[in-house]
């Protein structure tokens, strides 16, 4: 009888389903901010759609390793959804003119940086996600909602500034931990390639 826990794990389940349904979501929320930038209404279902985004990263994740549902397509799609829906939101918000285009550029070098660094050094090691990068997710994607909520729609004619000093706090965080833990990862890449050099250099012939 063959043992269940080598049995293969069907590529159409629960978790797959949640990532393409976040895949999915990224237009239909880019839409909804970009078409209705400034409608209070309009902005809190595009908030609410980010959100529910953010909550199928979460559930996915833990109904794939709690019923070891873990697949080469989650693997792969998983974080490129992430950084989609969190780009998306990025993008939109410089588009609409209520963040900076330098950050949304910092980040998204850094994010899309980092994918295409992990793909290129798969020879030397696999860069698994830190704590500090895991942290780094969490504190943008909530963050992110924060920026899209439409607090600031419901003040004439400018939000007040305790809203644009938390709001700016909390996006100055979110960059400075973007930074530092994509510092973090080329750091870790160095290691990898370090060791991955001293595996294939022969030891030196001894002197006498």
């Amino acid at each position: 009888m063959p043992d269940p826990a080598t049995k293969p794990v069907p590529l159409l389940n629960v978790p797959n389903v949640l990532t393409l349904i976040r895949l999915l979501l990224v237009p239909v929320f880019g839409w909804m901010l970009l078409d209705h930038p400034f409608d209070v209404g309009w902005r809190w279902i595009a908030t609410a759609t980010f959100v529910v985004a953010l909550v199928t990263d979460f559930v996915d994740g833990k109904i794939a390793r709690k019923y070891n549902l873990v697949t080469n397509f989650g693997k792969l799609w998983d974080p490129i959804a992430d950084k989609a829906i969190t780009g998306m939101a990025f993008v939109g918000l410089s588009i609409i003119g209520e963040l900076p285009w330098w950050i949304t550029i910092v980040i998204l070098v850094r994010e899309w940086g980092i994918t295409a660094l992990r793909f290129a050094i798969v020879k030397w090691g696999v860069m698994a996600a830190n704590r500090g990068g895991k942290a780094k997710t969490m504190l943008q994607s909530w963050v992110l909602a924060l920026w899209l909520l439409p607090l600031h729609l419901y003040f004439t004619p400018d939000a007040p500034l305790w809203l644009q000093w938390i709001k700016g706090v909390l996006m100055a965080a979110t960059l400075l931990i973007t930074v530092v833990t994509g510092l973090d990862y080329l750091r870790e890449a160095k290691r990898l390639h370090d060791r991955y050099t001293a595996r294939l250099t022969p030891d030196s012939p001894p002197r006498g």
